[in-house]
């Protein structure tokens, strides 16, 4: 089963590969899949701006891992920062370890040294270790070198935002899913009137689904503009 001790971090049950449109990321997602199968490289960073899918990607590998039988974490530093630094005590032992928006803790000498001794005990234990940042390496404030270059002990990859064309298909693609019949016109119409972030499009998504079904109505630019 999914380790999370002992920080009890849950996953969204709909952060998965399946409902993720990779458009210009295919290879940085293999190289994930990979990881969550116990293959491929052992050490990952990853960087984009807001909304590009990086909490998605690094949740989608911790229910993947699941379901290969191993146990994975992920701890997202928005959320942990708050806590002991003691909370990253035992991770080396999970077979997948995911941090989620390091640039949270740049700057902080006891959570840098913290992770920079995770890397290395996941290194001797052979795990592995993905994580995520809204900016490069070099571009991150982080004040112990030795993490730095911990960071990029693997694979760096940077996570492309989706174009309008693609943010359409990703909608469609996700309200198919939901049993949903998103026409292109109607999807045109919520990316001229909403943000590019494509957790609030999904969340919007959500909304509109209850709503329609509730009302009992299709999704029309009609009904979408009275939502909106």
């Amino acid at each position: 089963m999914s380790v999370q001790l002992p920080l009890h971090i849950g996953l969204q049950d709909n952060a998965t590969f399946t409902n993720f449109y990779p458009e210009a990321n295919h290879q940085l997602i293999a190289e994930l899949r990979q990881c969550a199968s116990n293959q491929g490289e052992h050490f990952i960073f990853f960087h984009g701006l807001s909304g590009t899918g990086k909490s998605h990607c690094l949740q989608a590998v911790c229910h993947l891992a699941t379901q290969q039988h191993l146990q994975a974490a992920y701890l997202p530093m928005r959320e942990i920062k708050s806590m002991p630094v003691a909370a990253l005590e035992g991770m080396e032992q999970l077979d997948v370890v995911c941090i989620d928006d390091i640039d949270v803790i740049a700057g902080d000498p006891e959570w840098e040294t913290a992770i920079f001794n995770l890397y290395n005990r996941i290194r001797d234990n052979s795990g592995y270790l993905l994580v995520s940042a809204n900016s490069k390496v070099e571009e991150l404030n982080i004040s112990l070198k030795d993490l730095q270059s911990r960071l990029v002990w693997g694979l760096v990859f940077k996570i492309e935002s989706l174009d309008d064309a693609a943010l359409a298909k990703a909608l469609q693609s996700r309200a198919k899913v939901r049993g949903m019949d998103l026409p292109d016109e109607v999807a045109a119409y919520i990316l001229k009137r909403s943000t590019r972030d494509t957790k609030a499009l999904f969340t919007l998504l959500e909304k509109l689904d209850h709503e329609s079904l509730a009302a009992q109505r299709k999704l029309t630019i009609p009904f979408v503009k009275e939502f909106l």
